[in-house]
């Protein structure tokens, strides 16, 4: 005999002995009784941890062993501390680690407060409202193209000082003499990473600000706000002393993944970094790429010192927050309200406004290059026009984009079908995502790229894997994944589950109601996981390089070798060709459930 209960809407069996709630780490104290087809669906989380972790975990023991001197393949076969001394010696290090660690640092930092003031001071205004439909397309940028965009910006002629010059040509004397010629700024590829830093800010400011507007969901904070503002608490300070406390562990995570990539970015800052020394990161990929072959163990030792700085970064942090916190609780005790919230308003929205103007403006330099036929300093914009840059670059562009459009919707398509696999598992089994879990999920986040894409390299070449279609699509899988799950997570979880018990009263099978009910209900939030996993793959620099062995080539590692020197006009075109593809994606993710469901409300959007 089987009723259906009013508990939570929870259908109640009134026969069956109660059952404990399974955990999402797989442990419970009464495993409940499972049908086939649960079984069958439990096989997808044990797949979708070995597809991503595995070349994790590989990686680093191909990362670790070199760089002690064991490497077989070039006569390494003993345990040593050669590459170590050698990497010691090597000019410029200690200047690379402390430009790895200036940038990266001051980057997250400055990303963190800037986020976290926005949302403070501008919480529940109609800006911010607008601001959260913004920030999709602004994550959709590649940092590669978004790089070139500012280098075109801050270039001695670039947008920047061709309008201070077109100023002071209006204004003529003196200072006209002074801007007719493109000045020495040397605000690109600074030798103190300034340019970097402001292009990891640009880059991740709009990321931490979409995970503080994810986690406000989980929330209640208009309520914890109207209590701590009639405690006398001021609007910015109510805010920080009582949301962010809940707040921050979800942002936890997400934040230790910016540190992590901004200590070991590559691309972005081999457009916008110093080059005489350059940071950590890349002077190891100039290693693993030298033609002498024993410069491979040197490489892997700076390659495991950039794993343990970032370590070393993160638990530092840790420590950080366990202080910050011991400070706010007595700042809480001494009765501080902090009334006024003008300062952190206007400096927060200020430097927001600085950041999607440079990424709007950045992004518009990349379309006028890439069309531009006459552009001489000081013209503002070009005397003319043409789309002969892009017929030239054409036959050229042809492959990479082909490359990239094949590895980017195949590895999200496996990365959807893997979410979708995992997460209706998880509904079905009941389970309970824990912290362990969403510490597995972010591995592919917290450990650098370079720490063990060097080591997959190895491992590809031992099994004579590099330059395939398996080994790149394999590469993307790993940093597409993570984003597709976070993505998919909690418009699943939240789905009501009364639409799937009414389905299967109705008749349908478990397969009916998938198709019918539960992928038309959530179509909109696959589609936006699939192009935010999109995006992510075509951003892919390192694992393109690592993998591909040379022979495969994307939009992206094109785009980052031709920055360092060629036309801009043909630079223009294979950055915004990359630019371009994500937000198609995008366009695609929001039109396509428009027009299907065009005459059902509140599915079309």
């Amino acid at each position: 005999m089987r009723g259906i209960g009013r508990d939570k809407g929870a259908e109640v069996n009134v026969t069956d002995p109660p059952q404990t709630a399974e955990r999402f780490d797989g442990r419970a104290d009464a495993r409940p009784h499972r049908p086939i087809a649960g079984r069958w669906l439990a096989v997808w989380p044990t797949v979708t941890l070995t597809a991503f972790l595995t070349p994790v975990a590989v990686g680093l023991a191909g990362t670790l062993a070199p760089a002690f001197g064991y490497l077989p393949a070039l006569g390494g076969t003993t345990l040593t501390l050669e590459p170590w001394r050698e990497l010691m010696e090597r000019p410029g290090v200690t200047r690379a680690v402390t430009l790895s660690l200036s940038t990266g640092i001051t980057a997250t930092v400055v990303s963190l407060l800037l986020a976290i003031g926005l949302a403070a001071s501008w919480h529940g205004s109609r800006a911010m409202a607008l601001l959260r439909r913004a920030l999709a397309p602004l994550l959709a940028v590649p940092h590669a193209a978004l790089a070139i965009g500012l280098a075109f910006l801050l270039a001695d002629s670039g947008w920047l000082a061709r309008g201070v010059a077109a100023g002071a040509l209006t204004i003529g004397g003196p200072l006209a003499d002074e801007w007719a010629r493109p000045p020495a700024l040397g605000l690109v590829n600074d030798p103190h990473g300034l340019a970097l830093t402001f292009g990891l800010v640009v880059k991740e400011t709009p990321f931490l600000l979409l995970m503080i507007v994810a986690g406000l969901g989980q929330i209640p904070v208009d309520r914890t706000l109207a209590v701590a503002r009639t405690a006398g608490y001021g609007p910015v300070t109510a805010w920080v002393t009582v949301v962010l406390p809940q707040l921050y562990p979800q942002l936890r995570l997400p934040i230790y993944a910016v540190l992590a990539y901004s200590l070991s970015v590559v691309d972005m800052a081999m457009i916008l970094g110093p080059a005489t020394p350059p940071t950590l990161a890349q002077l190891i990929l100039v290693w693993s790429n030298d033609p002498d072959l024993t410069r491979r163990f040197a490489a892997a030792a700076g390659a495991t010192l950039q794993l343990a700085i970032v370590i070393g970064a993160i638990a530092a942090w840790f420590c950080v927050e366990r202080l910050a916190a011991h400070l706010g609780r007595r700042r809480v005790v001494a009765g501080r309200r902090g009334a006024q919230r003008s300062a952190a308003w206007i400096g927060s929205g200020a430097g927001f406004a600085i950041v999607c103007g440079a990424t709007l403006l950045g992004l518009a330099a990349l379309a006028l290059w890439s069309v531009a036929g006459q552009w001489r300093y000081p013209h503002l914009l070009p005397v003319s026009m043409t789309g002969d840059t892009w017929a030239a670059a054409a036959p050229r562009l042809a492959m990479p984009a082909e490359t990239t459009l094949i590895a980017g919707l195949v590895s999200t398509a496996i990365a959807l079908v893997l979410t979708i696999g995992c997460l209706a598992y998880e509904k079905r089994a009941h389970l309970r995502p824990t912290a362990r879990a969403l510490w597995l999920l972010y591995t592919p986040l917290l450990v650098p790229q370079i720490a063990f894409l060097f080591g997959v390299q190895v491992l590809l070449v031992a099994v004579d894997l590099d330059g395939t279609w398996l080994a790149l699509v394999w590469s993307h899988l790993m940093f597409v994944l993570p984003y597709v799950f976070l993505t998919l997570a909690d418009p699943w979880r939240a789905l009501d589950d009364r639409y799937e018990r009414t389905a299967r009263c109705l008749g349908a099978s478990a397969g009916q109601v998938f198709w019918r009910v539960t992928v038309p209900m959530l179509l909109r939030p696959i589609l936006i996981a699939g192009a935010i996993g999109f995006s992510v793959s075509v951003a892919q620099y390192l694992p393109t390089v690592f993998a591909g062995g040379g022979r495969l080539t994307t939009l992206t590692t094109e785009a980052v070798a031709m920055a360092a020197g060629g036309d801009r006009r043909v630079l223009g075109v294979y950055a915004f060709t990359q630019m371009a593809l994500p937000l198609l994606g995008f366009v695609f993710a929001l039109a396509i459930p428009a027009i299907l469901f065009r005459r059902r409300r509140g599915m079309r959007s």
